[in-house]
């Protein structure tokens, strides 16, 4: 059964929260609530859809493994955020695999649920296709950072985006282990460490799990820097 604070997270996520009350509260009764390890499996690829989910606690990646065996990460979640959308309202295969990356806590609303109530109020659906255009913005954002920017200024927009918004300076806690940091920004792991020293000129320091950010400016002028311009520099 969920605790009233599991459920103010779940009526805040961008999936539920510009729904009216009463659709909101016939979702949540319906709902069910479950607690993951880390690296448990929440679906495996090719698994029929059966639901949408919202992380309430903790971070869950997906992924997809490639015929050489190797992963690809494509997305990771984290608190208030849903996924599963699209192939859910379809019953279709999955095609990637979530796992929880850390200890998490996940609700898991039922497809069959949700279509009910867009058969009822045609504007449910428009929230769907919100968090759905929100996840696709996400992806054309990774592509575009791969393509773009460097391997260092990717990991310095991941820091920008873990500290509070206007923060001049930073002290956060790395949510996830570095391997999934770099498989995440479509790196290395001895890439990421390699890039973790070129930002030590830029005010960025990291021991551990934990990174200290002296000047947040600095390091948003250096992520958002044209990687050719260096190319210019005698």
């Amino acid at each position: 059964m969920a605790y009233e604070s599991q459920k103010t997270v779940a009526r805040d996520s961008l999936l539920l929260r510009s729904l009216p009350d009463t659709h909101v509260g016939t979702l949540l009764s319906q709902a069910r609530w479950q607690h993951y390890d880390r690296g448990e499996n929440i679906f495996l690829q090719e698994e029929t859809s059966q639901a949408i989910h919202v992380v309430i606690d903790g971070w869950v990646k997906l992924f997809r493994i490639a015929p050489t065996g190797s992963e690809a990460v494509v997305s990771v979640f984290t608190r208030g955020e849903s996924f599963g959308e699209a192939v859910a309202l379809r019953n279709l295969p999955y095609p990637v695999s979530a796992e929880a990356v850390t200890a998490c806590e996940v609700m898991h609303i039922p497809s069959s649920a949700v279509i009910s109530l867009i058969k009822q109020d045609p504007e449910i659906g428009v929230s769907i296709l919100a968090s759905a255009f929100t996840h696709l913005h996400s992806l054309v954002s990774q592509l575009e950072q791969l393509k773009a920017r460097t391997g260092a200024q990717r990991v310095a927009e991941f820091l920008l985006n873990l500290c509070a918004p206007n923060a001049q300076q930073c002290d956060v806690t790395l949510p996830y282990d570095k391997m999934l940091i770099a498989a995440r920004l479509g790196m290395k792991p001895e890439s990421l460490s390699r890039a973790f020293t070129r930002l030590k000129p830029v005010g960025v320091s990291v021991k551990k799990n934990h990174a200290e950010i002296s000047d947040t400016l600095k390091l948003r002028e250096y992520a958002d820097a044209d990687p050719a311009d260096s190319w210019s520099k005698p």
